[in-house]
Protein backbone atom coordinates (compact mmCIF):
# COMPACT_ATOMS: atom_id res chain seq x y z
CA UNK A 1 0.00 0.00 0.00
CA UNK A 2 1.36 3.44 -1.30
CA UNK A 3 1.53 5.50 2.04
CA UNK A 4 1.87 9.13 0.50
CA UNK A 5 2.38 11.31 3.88
CA UNK A 6 5.76 8.88 4.23
CA UNK A 7 7.08 8.98 1.08
CA UNK A 8 5.93 13.09 0.59
CA UNK A 9 8.02 13.52 4.14
CA UNK A 10 11.04 11.62 2.88
CA UNK A 11 11.12 13.42 -0.77
CA UNK A 12 11.31 17.08 1.31
CA UNK A 13 14.00 15.47 3.67
CA UNK A 14 15.55 14.37 0.29
CA UNK A 15 15.26 17.71 -1.58
CA UNK A 16 16.37 19.09 1.97
CA UNK A 17 19.60 17.25 2.04
CA UNK A 18 20.40 17.37 -2.03
CA UNK A 19 21.11 20.98 -1.57
CA UNK A 20 22.63 20.57 1.67
CA UNK A 21 25.12 18.97 -0.67
CA UNK A 22 25.14 20.90 -4.12
CA UNK A 23 24.15 24.23 -3.27
CA UNK A 24 23.52 25.52 -0.09
CA UNK A 25 21.07 28.05 0.36
CA UNK A 26 21.11 27.82 -3.53
CA UNK A 27 17.19 28.54 -4.93
CA UNK A 28 15.25 25.77 -6.33
CA UNK A 29 14.10 26.72 -10.08
CA UNK A 30 10.83 24.91 -11.33
CA UNK A 31 9.10 24.80 -14.92
CA UNK A 32 5.69 25.52 -14.17
CA UNK A 33 3.11 24.34 -16.60
CA UNK A 34 0.37 24.08 -14.63
CA UNK A 35 0.31 20.20 -14.94
CA UNK A 36 0.62 17.97 -11.91
CA UNK A 37 3.83 17.45 -11.35
CA UNK A 38 5.46 20.77 -11.65
CA UNK A 39 2.83 21.65 -9.05
CA UNK A 40 3.78 18.56 -7.12
CA UNK A 41 7.62 19.53 -7.53
CA UNK A 42 7.11 23.20 -6.61
CA UNK A 43 5.49 22.20 -3.57
CA UNK A 44 7.53 19.91 -1.98
CA UNK A 45 10.21 22.33 -2.85
CA UNK A 46 8.21 24.85 -0.69
CA UNK A 47 7.75 22.57 1.61
CA UNK A 48 11.97 21.64 1.80
CA UNK A 49 13.23 25.16 1.21
CA UNK A 50 10.84 27.35 1.94
CA UNK A 51 8.89 30.01 -0.68
CA UNK A 52 11.35 32.44 -0.59
CA UNK A 53 13.51 29.54 -2.37
CA UNK A 54 11.46 28.65 -5.41
CA UNK A 55 11.31 30.22 -8.15
CA UNK A 56 8.96 29.45 -10.77
CA UNK A 57 9.11 30.20 -14.56
CA UNK A 58 6.21 30.19 -16.53
CA UNK A 59 7.41 29.47 -20.50
CA UNK A 60 4.63 29.63 -22.92
CA UNK A 61 4.76 29.43 -26.65
CA UNK A 62 3.15 32.55 -27.52
CA UNK A 63 -0.66 32.38 -26.32
CA UNK A 64 -1.17 29.56 -23.48
CA UNK A 65 -4.86 28.89 -23.51
CA UNK A 66 -4.37 27.31 -20.23
CA UNK A 67 -1.73 29.26 -18.47
CA UNK A 68 -4.07 30.58 -15.70
CA UNK A 69 -3.29 26.98 -14.13
CA UNK A 70 0.13 28.03 -13.83
CA UNK A 71 -0.90 31.22 -12.47
CA UNK A 72 -3.23 29.19 -10.23
CA UNK A 73 -0.33 27.16 -9.03
CA UNK A 74 2.38 30.08 -8.17
CA UNK A 75 -0.48 32.14 -6.77
CA UNK A 76 -1.74 29.15 -4.60
CA UNK A 77 2.11 28.95 -3.06
CA UNK A 78 3.03 32.28 -3.32
CA UNK A 79 6.35 31.96 -4.82
CA UNK A 80 7.88 34.73 -6.85
CA UNK A 81 7.49 33.73 -10.67
CA UNK A 82 8.94 34.92 -14.22
CA UNK A 83 6.78 34.92 -17.49
CA UNK A 84 9.69 34.11 -20.33
CA UNK A 85 7.45 33.37 -23.51
CA UNK A 86 9.85 31.38 -25.98
CA UNK A 87 7.63 32.13 -29.52
CA UNK A 88 10.30 34.40 -31.17
CA UNK A 89 13.20 31.73 -29.90
CA UNK A 90 11.73 28.77 -31.02
CA UNK A 91 10.50 30.56 -34.61
CA UNK A 92 14.29 31.87 -34.73
CA UNK A 93 15.80 28.24 -34.88
CA UNK A 94 13.22 26.78 -37.39
CA UNK A 95 13.99 29.81 -39.48
CA UNK A 96 17.83 29.29 -39.56
CA UNK A 97 17.57 25.39 -40.16
CA UNK A 98 15.11 26.38 -42.84
CA UNK A 99 17.67 25.36 -45.27
CA UNK A 100 17.63 21.75 -44.45
CA UNK A 101 15.88 18.97 -46.95
CA UNK A 102 13.22 18.41 -43.88
CA UNK A 103 12.56 20.03 -40.53
CA UNK A 104 10.81 16.67 -38.89
CA UNK A 105 7.70 16.82 -36.85
CA UNK A 106 9.69 15.47 -33.93
CA UNK A 107 12.00 18.31 -34.74
CA UNK A 108 9.36 20.86 -33.77
CA UNK A 109 7.74 18.86 -31.20
CA UNK A 110 10.84 18.31 -28.97
CA UNK A 111 12.65 22.21 -29.75
CA UNK A 112 10.20 24.18 -27.75
CA UNK A 113 11.05 21.73 -24.76
CA UNK A 114 15.05 22.33 -24.90
CA UNK A 115 14.64 25.49 -25.53
CA UNK A 116 12.34 25.92 -22.53
CA UNK A 117 15.40 23.88 -20.38
CA UNK A 118 18.12 26.64 -21.56
CA UNK A 119 15.74 29.02 -20.92
CA UNK A 120 15.29 27.47 -17.22
CA UNK A 121 19.56 27.45 -16.58
CA UNK A 122 19.61 30.75 -18.01
CA UNK A 123 17.38 31.67 -15.44
CA UNK A 124 18.77 29.54 -12.77
CA UNK A 125 22.54 30.63 -13.54
CA UNK A 126 21.59 34.03 -12.66
CA UNK A 127 19.89 33.87 -9.45
CA UNK A 128 21.92 31.23 -7.97
CA UNK A 129 19.34 28.28 -8.40
CA UNK A 130 19.27 24.67 -9.46
CA UNK A 131 16.89 22.94 -12.04
CA UNK A 132 14.45 20.43 -10.92
CA UNK A 133 13.58 18.04 -13.44
CA UNK A 134 9.79 17.25 -13.30
CA UNK A 135 9.83 13.99 -15.28
CA UNK A 136 7.45 11.21 -13.12
CA UNK A 137 8.55 7.24 -13.58
CA UNK A 138 5.69 6.45 -15.88
CA UNK A 139 6.85 8.70 -18.59
CA UNK A 140 10.58 7.79 -18.29
CA UNK A 141 9.77 4.20 -18.37
CA UNK A 142 8.10 4.71 -21.64
CA UNK A 143 10.48 7.57 -22.41
CA UNK A 144 7.68 10.29 -22.97
CA UNK A 145 10.05 13.38 -22.29
CA UNK A 146 12.70 15.13 -24.70
CA UNK A 147 16.32 14.47 -24.14
CA UNK A 148 17.74 17.59 -22.59
CA UNK A 149 14.73 19.24 -22.99
CA UNK A 150 12.33 18.17 -20.03
CA UNK A 151 14.05 14.98 -19.33
CA UNK A 152 16.98 17.45 -18.19
CA UNK A 153 17.92 19.02 -14.80
CA UNK A 154 19.67 19.11 -11.34
CA UNK A 155 17.58 17.21 -9.09
CA UNK A 156 14.70 14.74 -10.25
CA UNK A 157 11.98 14.30 -6.48
CA UNK A 158 9.15 12.80 -8.78
CA UNK A 159 11.53 10.06 -10.89
CA UNK A 160 10.52 6.88 -9.01
CA UNK A 161 7.09 7.60 -8.59
CA UNK A 162 4.23 7.09 -10.94
CA UNK A 163 1.53 8.86 -12.04
CA UNK A 164 -0.64 7.66 -9.66
CA UNK A 165 1.49 8.12 -6.98
CA UNK A 166 2.15 11.85 -8.21
CA UNK A 167 -1.37 12.93 -7.93
CA UNK A 168 -1.83 11.14 -4.12
CA UNK A 169 1.37 13.25 -3.05
CA UNK A 170 -0.43 16.22 -5.09
CA UNK A 171 -3.35 16.05 -3.07
CA UNK A 172 -1.27 15.12 0.66
CA UNK A 173 0.20 18.58 -0.50
CA UNK A 174 -3.27 20.17 -0.14
CA UNK A 175 -2.89 21.18 -4.74
CA UNK A 176 -6.05 22.60 -5.71
CA UNK A 177 -7.76 19.43 -7.23
CA UNK A 178 -7.95 20.88 -10.60
CA UNK A 179 -3.88 21.07 -10.65
CA UNK A 180 -3.78 17.31 -9.74
CA UNK A 181 -6.49 16.43 -12.40
CA UNK A 182 -5.65 18.50 -15.23
CA UNK A 183 -5.26 16.58 -18.54
CA UNK A 184 -1.63 16.65 -19.95
CA UNK A 185 -1.63 17.72 -23.74
CA UNK A 186 1.71 17.70 -25.79
CA UNK A 187 1.50 21.28 -26.60
CA UNK A 188 1.54 20.71 -30.72
CA UNK A 189 -1.12 18.44 -31.31
CA UNK A 190 -3.70 19.08 -28.82
CA UNK A 191 -3.67 16.17 -28.24
CA UNK A 192 -3.73 14.18 -24.86
CA UNK A 193 -0.42 12.30 -23.64
CA UNK A 194 -2.77 9.11 -23.14
CA UNK A 195 -3.67 9.71 -26.70
CA UNK A 196 -0.36 9.54 -27.66
CA UNK A 197 0.78 7.07 -25.89
CA UNK A 198 -2.04 4.61 -27.38
CA UNK A 199 -2.55 3.51 -23.43
CA UNK A 200 -3.62 5.33 -20.10
CA UNK A 201 -1.39 5.92 -17.48
CA UNK A 202 -3.57 3.88 -14.78
CA UNK A 203 -2.93 1.17 -17.02
CA UNK A 204 0.80 1.77 -17.29
CA UNK A 205 1.32 2.35 -13.83
CA UNK A 206 -0.26 -1.28 -12.54
CA UNK A 207 2.40 -2.76 -15.29
CA UNK A 208 5.45 -0.71 -13.94
CA UNK A 209 4.06 -1.64 -10.25
CA UNK A 210 2.80 -5.28 -10.00
CA UNK A 211 3.35 -6.27 -13.63
CA UNK A 212 -0.75 -6.66 -13.98
CA UNK A 213 -1.79 -5.97 -17.99
CA UNK A 214 -4.57 -7.73 -19.55
CA UNK A 215 -4.10 -6.44 -23.46
CA UNK A 216 -1.04 -8.01 -24.74
CA UNK A 217 -1.10 -5.49 -27.58
CA UNK A 218 -0.46 -2.56 -25.07
CA UNK A 219 1.81 -5.07 -22.95
CA UNK A 220 3.74 -5.40 -26.29
CA UNK A 221 3.82 -1.48 -26.73
CA UNK A 222 5.00 -0.17 -23.44
CA UNK A 223 7.75 -2.90 -23.86
CA UNK A 224 8.52 -1.62 -27.05
CA UNK A 225 9.03 1.88 -25.79
CA UNK A 226 10.55 0.98 -23.28
CA UNK A 227 13.32 -0.75 -24.59
CA UNK A 228 13.70 2.18 -27.26
CA UNK A 229 13.81 4.97 -24.72
CA UNK A 230 16.37 3.41 -22.29
CA UNK A 231 19.21 5.96 -23.24
CA UNK A 232 17.00 8.91 -21.96
CA UNK A 233 17.40 8.25 -18.83
CA UNK A 234 20.99 6.38 -18.91
CA UNK A 235 24.52 8.10 -18.25
CA UNK A 236 25.44 8.86 -21.95
CA UNK A 237 27.97 6.69 -23.03
CA UNK A 238 31.57 6.90 -23.31
CA UNK A 239 34.66 5.38 -25.27
CA UNK A 240 37.00 4.14 -22.71
CA UNK A 241 40.39 3.87 -24.25
CA UNK A 242 41.86 0.46 -21.74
Amino acid sequence: MFDAVKVKDKCVLWIRDFFERNGKGCNAVVGISGGKDSSVVAALCVEALGRERVIGVLMPQGVQPDIEAAYLLVNHLGIKHYEVNIKNAVDDVLKSISALPEISRQTRVNLPARIRMATLYAVSQSINGRVANTCNLSEDYVGYATRYGDGAGDFSPLCNLTVTEVKEIGRVLGLPEILITKTPIDGLSGKSDEENLGFTYDVLDRYILNGEISDLDIKEKIDRLHMLNRFKIETIPGFRKD
